[in-house]
């Protein structure tokens, strides 16, 4: 660039980046239908009419009583689909992970076909598992065991195993190896050497990916809710078919209170173990 000439060499490539982006994103906004219309001054008095329905939120003590029952139920599916998630997540990390492969310890890093055909097909059933919504699991579900909280535990069971194996396999395989390959090679067993060479590595982003897991569980089953698979989501599907604004805005803030309760459990769990 010539001395004085204060022009940007990048920009001519930025805005042509820019106009493509528009030129992708335009379609899309057309195909989803978005009308920012509906929030100017034209429909002003229909959007406070809405919005006047949430005040004041419901607090007397016969909502309250739901509204903390709901608010257990939720957590209690939550933890428990995560807690059968864990069950079935572990070993199909570890199965599906080459971290502990004798023969990768043994070989330098290459690991046998035997362990390729027993590897492949566990990371086709964890993408199974993750590739239906939890929603979709939560419908069949509940036309299979009826309604109530245990269809969202299923679904969230099957659809978060996939996505905590497929994590785990990747956050075993991401660390060093030599730790675990050295015990192998000492005549350790396999879970020995993981316990003692890979899990100290991980552990805090095991334990921070599962918290975060489960604060999504926790969103997830009150979605769930709305398909009648209990919960925060059931309660406030009821409270919004009998236009009660202020019931729906208990809940609105109940349910923001435990993904802020969530969110601090994984600071704590995070600061301890670092």
């Amino acid at each position: 660039m010539l001395k004085g000439d204060s022009r940007d060499p990048a920009a001519w490539p930025r805005l042509l980046l820019t106009l493509l982006a528009i030129a992708l994103l335009w379609p899309g906004i057309q195909l989803s239908e978005l009308n920012l219309g509906v929030l100017l001054p034209d429909s002003q008095n229909e959007m406070g009419r809405f919005v006047a329905q949430f005040w004041p939120p419901a607090h007397d003590e016969a909502f309250l009583q739901l509204l903390f029952k709901a608010t257990l139920q939720t957590l209690a599916i939550a933890t428990a689909g995560m807690a059968l998630a864990l069950v079935l997540a572990i070993p199909a990390g570890l199965v599906a992970s080459r971290a502990l492969s004798l023969s990768a310890a043994s070989r330098g890093g290459v690991p046998s076909r035997l362990g390729r055909l027993l590897r492949w097909p566990v990371r086709g059933l964890l993408i199974f598992l993750r590739s239906v919504p939890e929603i979709v699991w939560a419908l069949l579900f509940v036309r299979a065991v009826g309604l109530g909280p245990a269809a969202g535990v299923l679904a969230i069971a099957i659809t978060y195993s996939g996505m905590l194996g497929k994590v785990y396999a990747e956050i075993f395989e991401s660390t060093d190896q030599r730790p675990a390959h050295a015990l192998l090679q000492a005549g350790s067993g396999r879970l020995a050497a993981f316990a003692y060479g890979t899990l100290p590595n991980v552990g805090s982003e095991l334990l921070s990916y599962t918290v975060y897991r489960w604060e999504c569980a926790i969103r997830a089953s009150v979605v769930m809710g709305f398909v009648g698979a209990g919960g925060l989501g059931q309660q406030i599907d009821l409270s919004i078919r009998m236009f009660a604004g202020g019931e729906v805005a208990s809940i609105l803030l109940c349910f923001l209170v435990l993904v802020l309760a969530a969110d601090q459990l994984s600071r704590l769990l995070r600061w301890r173990l670092t």
